[in-house]
């Protein structure tokens, strides 16, 4: 096991919405619609710039829409030691 004092960078969670609204083609307005979001919600979430605490009612919202799993919306990246 790895503690995270001892790393500098240990990588970073991406959200992955917009490919999945991309290939189902679904925009953000009826994002927002069918779930029930606020537009400025989706679009964030839709442009990988959600804040740093992601909300798991917005995320199964989501993964109920587009009838996905969690792991075809965030992917975890490790961080290359240099």
């Amino acid at each position: 096991m790895r503690k995270v004092a001892e790393v500098k960078k240990y990588g970073k969670i991406n959200i992955k919405l917009k490919e999945q609204m991309d290939d189902q083609k679904i925009s953000i307005y009826k994002m927002s619609k069918y779930t029930d979001l606020k537009y400025n919600t989706i679009k964030d979430y839709y442009n990988n710039k959600a804040l740093a605490r992601y909300d798991s009612d917005v995320l199964a919202k989501i993964c109920y829409t587009l009838q996905c799993d969690i792991a075809d919306i965030l992917e975890y990246t490790e961080e290359k030691e240099s």
